[in-house]
């Protein structure tokens, strides 16, 4: 695959660099909010 055909420039190698980044940035962000919902509902039930 040619760097051309890219929309970003990235290469293979630094697209999938970045998209592991990308992937554990969200999961971390994600645990983040399950647990301040759960440190939420423990304070105050909202159901």
């Amino acid at each position: 695959m040619s760097d051309s055909s890219s929309l970003t420039g990235l290469s293979d190698g630094a697209a999938r660099e970045f998209h592991s980044l990308y992937v554990k940035s969200f999961l971390g962000f994600t645990a983040v909010a399950v647990v301040a919902h759960l440190l939420v509902w423990s304070w105050r039930p909202w159901l």
